[in-house]
């Protein structure tokens, strides 16, 4: 099997593109690939579309890429995060395109694209604003919305250890939206907290299994 390892963070966002559909991992402060994205704000890709569980707060993480306008498009459950500052003002200047999912359903559209599922019916957001403009259906006298899959260009992850051929393991509540990332994306991009030998990972273990991923940069010092 091929060595996915790259030498360094840069190498491994190389070939991001301006307009990239780009999903990034994480739940508050938690399992969010901080490295892979301070690398990205170097690298300079713009106008793209970020799918993540909320629009970043402070000024790391996706919020620096907001800061720099880097970001065209926001799909997410909580942009409204306390410190979530950057989000507020672009958003409030028309400068941002917002598209809010419910969080279970959020998962459930990666979920879907990751499986080849064409779509899903869900209770949650029916007869809401949230509805308009997409198919419902009554089911059994309960009303459902048709929910559509969310595909991605690329996934920045994180994990807690990984090995060459980009098996990898999470750590308690950082685990959160980063393996069904994983799944949904062309191009999947995960940096480990230490990256061992490969057989050293007991296969029970392993929740992302490394034909899922392409990449893998080691933190070399925590941010």
């Amino acid at each position: 099997m091929s060595n996915k390892i790259s030498l360094s963070m840069t190498d491994a966002v190389a070939g991001i593109r301006d307009n990239d559909t780009v999903m990034i991992g994480g739940f508050g402060s938690s399992g969010i690939p901080y490295h892979l994205i301070e690398a990205l704000l170097d690298q300079g890709a713009s106008g793209l579309t970020v799918i993540s569980n909320n629009a970043g707060v402070g000024e790391v993480g996706i919020a620096a890429l907001l800061r720099e306008r880097r970001i065209r498009r926001v799909i997410c459950s909580y942009p409204r995060s306390p410190g979530s500052i950057w989000f507020e003002r672009l958003y409030e200047n028309d400068e941002i395109e917002l598209e809010i999912v419910p969080q279970g359903t959020l998962a459930e559209r990666i979920r879907a694209a990751g499986s080849g599922i064409g779509g899903f019916y869900t209770p949650t957001g029916y007869g809401t604003r949230l509805a308009e403009n997409r198919e419902t259906r009554v089911i059994n006298d309960r009303g459902y919305v048709l929910e559509l899959p969310l595909h991605a260009d690329v996934a920045l992850i994180r994990a807690h250890r990984a090995d060459p051929r980009g098996n990898l393991v999470y750590h308690a509540t950082a685990r959160n939206f980063n393996p069904v990332m994983a799944t949904a994306a062309r191009l999947t991009i995960a940096e480990a907290e230490s990256i061992v030998d490969a057989g050293r990972i007991d296969p029970e273990a392993v929740v992302t299994p490394g034909i899922f991923v392409d990449r893998v940069a080691a933190i070399t010092e925590e941010k």
